[in-house]
């Protein structure tokens, strides 16, 4: 069994707190091969419904393929700002939700639902397991980024035909996330959206059930 020391779980937990999704910090500095490939590398080691590990990888450095991700973002930001009303709406239209064409590398995960069959262990009875499977290699990915000292955006304000034309991924290819990556001038000491005041980050006692919903006692003797 390969034991993990105290300093190696700090470690884990100084990551996690300190992930952040990065829209306009990159800067303009060349992220090495050899650190994408580890990034790569730990999200091909995330944890997949059956072991069919359903995801693909396209990395993006092409300006022009970049250039026609943002151009979908621009479309489906609009259409989203109308969804929300009155300061909402202006609140939301003055944050900055993408680093698309500052970001030196974008990456896009996706979810080959038939990789192994019809019939996948695991899958049997939920059908969609293989796409949260998809999203644990993203968020493997993006807590590496972070331990790389690097910067990731989610894009998801974007329509998913849009990624597969820009990309060239087949129909039935679902696209899960389109990542910026790069090197950034600093993280933020709060997450973006709780720093400018959309929302709070909610107390975990709301969040925590024990036994059955809606009973906060973790101590109540069950019967």
């Amino acid at each position: 069994m390969i034991e993990i020391t105290q300093d190696e779980r700090d470690a884990v937990y100084k990551t996690i707190y300190n992930r952040r999704d990065t829209r306009s910090e990159f800067i303009e500095q060349e992220v090495d091969d050899e650190v994408i490939k580890r990034l790569l590398d730990a999200a091909h080691h995330a944890p997949s419904v059956g072991y069919m590990q359903p995801w693909d990888f396209v990395v993006i450095k092409d300006p022009k393929i970049k250039q026609k991700i943002k151009d979908g973002f621009e479309v489906a930001h609009k259409e989203a700002a109308q969804m929300f009303e009155g300061e909402k709406r202006e609140k939301y239209k003055s944050i900055k939700l993408e680093g698309i064409l500052e970001a030196p590398i974008g990456i896009c995960i996706t979810c080959d639902r038939k990789r192994t069959g019809n019939t996948v262990i695991g899958r049997t009875a939920n059908l969609e397991m293989d796409l949260y499977s998809a999203v644990c290699a993203v968020q493997t990915l993006w807590l590496a980024a972070r331990a790389e000292n690097l910067g990731v955006g989610w894009v998801s304000i974007v329509h998913h035909e849009v990624v597969q034309d820009a990309l060239g991924i087949p129909d039935d290819i679902v696209p899960i996330a389109y990542l910026c990556i790069g090197h950034v001038t600093h993280f933020k000491e709060k997450p973006e959206l709780e720093e400018k005041g959309w929302l709070p980050r909610m107390p975990l006692e709301e969040l925590v059930h024990y036994n059955t919903w809606g009973n906060k006692k973790s101590n109540e003797k069950i019967n």
